[in-house]
């Protein structure tokens, strides 16, 4: 049988131990091509180049046999998925699988995530996507408990298909070397950061911040990534792209807008 063809891309740059574990995963279910930014681009969201030049060459970095091919982007993670869509594919993908994330991308920390807004802007497109997390941040995290989990919600995904205008966001939770218990459906749960800037001097005497904060949890409902998280499950959240508020429609409505 044929292969499916997946476009794989990322946030923390091409040579992240994330996005290398997730080649080695998806080249045993597909075809794969990868275009990822050449630097780290973790915290951009949707943010695209339109007031600079964009460069994207063919870099190889796994020199052993059957290895993808692979372009690296001076771009954010969206460009990567645009450049790699519009110019780099002779062929529409079957799907755009991003990350393996270094870090968490549940609850609010989906609002600035490169690798989920990458997911986003080829389900833009039309094309099924899945954003992959771990919740780690070390550079050296531990992605082997990853790969049959990945390989199986890319599998269910292409086999039923994920609803238009909705993309995947999954995030799998730190668990020391153990597999996690398996895989929970969520809702995002309601959290925020609470900050602040870290003032600080430079040696020349100029002074300059640093965005530091902890992650305030103010949900505690037992149907969200969160909690799925925290007792040791993979979180699934299909995440929509329509940020309509429908539900204020008719109380905006009943504003005398045009009295």
């Amino acid at each position: 049988m044929k292969k499916p063809l997946i476009l794989l891309t990322n946030d923390d740059g091409i040579t992240a131990p994330g996005l290398r574990s997730l080649i080695q995963f998806m080249k045993e279910i597909a075809d794969v091509v990868v275009v990822a930014p050449d630097s780290p681009q973790s915290g951009m969201g949707h943010a695209i180049t339109i007031d600079n030049t964009l460069y994207s060459k063919k870099v190889i970095i796994d020199k052993e046999k059957g290895a993808p091919l692979e372009y690296s982007c001076s771009g954010t993670p969206a460009d990567c998925v645009k450049l790699g869509l519009q110019e780099i594919l002779n062929k529409r993908p079957d799907m755009v699988v991003s990350g393996i994330n270094h870090g968490s991308n549940s609850s609010i920390n989906v609002i600035y995530s490169g690798t989920m807004s990458a997911a986003i802007e080829a389900g833009i497109e039309g094309i099924p996507a899945i954003g992959f997390s771990l919740c780690d941040y070390a550079w050296n995290a531990d992605f082997s408990a990853v790969g049959d989990f990945a390989k199986k919600i890319v599998l269910e995904a292409l086999k039923n298909g994920i609803p238009s205008g909705t993309v995947l966001n999954v995030n799998i939770p730190k668990t020391d070397g153990l597999p996690p218990k398996g895989i929970k459906v969520c809702r995002q749960a309601k959290a925020n950061w609470k900050e602040r800037f870290d003032k600080r001097t430079s040696p020349t005497g100029k002074e300059y911040y640093w965005l530091t904060g902890e992650f305030e949890l103010l949900d505690k409902g037992e149907d969200t990534d969160e909690h799925a998280l925290s007792q040791g499950y993979i979180s699934m959240v299909p995440t929509q792209f329509d940020l309509t508020a429908h539900h204020t429609i008719q109380h905006i409505n009943n504003w005398h807008l045009n009295e």
